[in-house]
């Protein structure tokens, strides 16, 4: 397969390094070292697919262009739109016969790959409560950016890969979810967040750009037991813990598995996006759920503030 990366930013040049042979073509307007300053510049029969890591107000024109010339995209996340644009895109796709992903790079951590399948299989039980952390040190980084501090801020950087784990691992739960803080310590968007949905089961996440220390932890409790992951291979080490409970109460017997390893998610997510290339199957569907969470908690920001910018996109 031929690709092209547009963006040749920290996740451009991760795509870069992973694609490796595959890419005949990269694009940025600034980066000397592209070889196109436009997409448009690339020859149409040069490319099967692109790799779209570029700033999020650029996205859906870009992929608007792509989807016209019959080209598979990966854009990555969030992909933040009102329902009406995901929905033409997804259209767009299926009419074209190509593959329109959402890069989601987490869903190929092995010990979330591994929890999934606990999941999956019943071992702990109906699910009560799912609890995540996922935090970073970036905020002076974000802060510089000309573009990153802005709108919701980690709410849609780090929140959103929450909620797609959420989605991945519980599927489309109805909601609704709802911002219960949410701070600007440092940065004009926001740079701490709390929030989640009180259904059944109840989830709680918190994202934050100011955990000096990166940390990663998502806690899923059930009827029989829980599963535990903690640190991501990106990191190191990584955690995996399956506890089964005892009852009446008492300690829980324990199984326990450390993993460190090169972060092997970019490569895997690749290979993915590569198959499903091949069986052209692929839509933005999965971004309409995220996006009802994000919008329905601008909303109540909106509510509150009175300004604050929804995800309406054009």
């Amino acid at each position: 397969m031929r690709v092209v990366i547009v963006g040749l930013g920290v996740q451009g040049r991760k795509r870069l390094a992973v694609a490796g042979a595959d890419v005949v073509a990269t694009v940025d307007p600034v980066a000397p070292e592209a070889r196109y300053q436009a997409i448009e510049e690339v020859p149409r029969d040069a490319y099967d697919a692109a790799l779209l890591c570029t700033p999020d107000q650029a996205k859906l024109a870009l992929m608007r262009f792509l989807l016209a010339q019959g080209k598979h995209v990966l854009v990555e996340k969030p992909l933040l739109a009102d329902e009406e644009h995901i929905r033409q895109l997804a259209a767009s796709a299926r009419a074209a016969g190509v593959a329109c992903y959402t890069a989601y790079n987490h869903r190929f951590e092995p010990h979330l790959v591994r929890l999934k399948s606990v999941l999956e299989a019943g071992t702990i039980g109906p699910v009560y409560l799912m609890r995540g952390f996922y935090g970073n040190g970036t905020a002076r980084d974000i802060q510089q950016s000309p573009w990153r501090d802005q709108g919701l801020g980690v709410l849609a950087d780090l929140g959103s890969h929450l909620l797609d784990l959420v989605l991945w691992l519980l599927g489309p739960l109805p909601g609704p979810f709802t911002l219960w803080q949410g701070n600007r310590f440092e940065n004009r968007a926001f740079d701490h967040v709390l929030f989640g949905s009180m259904g059944k089961p109840a989830i709680v996440l918190e994202g934050a750009l100011v955990s000096w220390r990166n940390a990663f932890a998502l806690d899923v409790y059930g009827s029989r037991g829980s599963a535990h992951v903690h640190g991501l291979c990106k990191w190191g080490p990584s955690h995996f813990i399956l506890r089964r409970r005892v009852l009446p109460s008492g300690k829980p017997t324990e199984d326990a598995c450390t993993l460190e390893c090169p972060d092997p998610t970019w490569a895997l997510e690749y290979q993915h996006f590569r198959q499903l290339c091949v069986q052209r199957g692929a839509t933005v569907d999965n971004d309409l759920w995220i996006n009802r969470a994000l919008n329905g908690m601008v909303c109540e920001i909106e509510e509150v503030s009175g300004t604050f910018p929804a995800l309406k996109s054009v």
